[in-house]
């Protein structure tokens, strides 16, 4: 029990990396200040490029990814696995060195797919480039792909508990976006490929 409060706390300290904060700032820039505010690859490509942004990405994506290889080494437990992967992305979300607040944990969460459940992560990316190619909107890409999750994981992978992991994601990635569904339905969502 003590081992797994240890991996889980880890994990969230982990996730609480903010690569895209630590990116801006070697820049010179805030990036909490310019564009959306968001830590994320999307703001940091809109408001630094796409080295900067390809770095935040790759950052916030091995977060889940050690995280999940973390907890597999240390217990091989899939429902620990799927927690300390949970755990990154709620770091990524709610960073302790960022006083809580954070990122929307897209890349994150993607990282913890990619070994948590890899067929399931490639369709979960592959639904999100479909979206965002068709519409141009990250947030909308991320909304579908992920609210589509539970169902994408019965179906290609169907272990209950990672159903019930995927259930958990995609209900904190669907709330963190919630300003972003606002946005949408106003219609002043930016879209990708625009400058900050």
């Amino acid at each position: 029990m003590a081992v797994t409060f240890l991996l889980i706390a880890f994990c969230f300290l982990l996730g609480s990396i903010p690569f895209g904060e630590v990116v801006g700032r070697i820049r010179g820039v805030d990036i909490r200040k310019v564009g959306s505010g968001n830590i994320g690859a999307t703001n940091v490509l809109r408001s630094l490029g796409k080295g900067p942004a390809l770095l935040t990405l790759i950052g916030d994506i091995m977060k889940g990814t050690v995280a999940v290889a973390a907890a597999r080494y240390i217990t091989g437990d899939p429902f620990i696995e799927g927690i300390a992967g949970l755990s990154s992305i709620a770091g990524h979300t709610f960073s302790v060195f960022l006083r809580f607040r954070g990122g929307k944990g897209v890349a994150t969460a993607i990282g913890v797919l990619l070994i948590y459940a890899p067929v399931v992560g490639l369709a979960t990316v592959t639904v999100w480039l479909v979206v965002v190619a068709a519409t141009r909107y990250s947030s909308l890409g991320a909304l579908v792909s992920f609210a589509v999750l539970p169902l994408t994981m019965y179906v290609l992978d169907g272990a209950r508990v990672k159903v019930i992991i995927a259930v958990l994601i995609a209900g904190l990635l669907i709330m963190r976006h919630a300003a972003n569904v606002r946005r949408l339905l106003k219609g002043t969502e930016s879209r990708v490929g625009e400058k900050a």
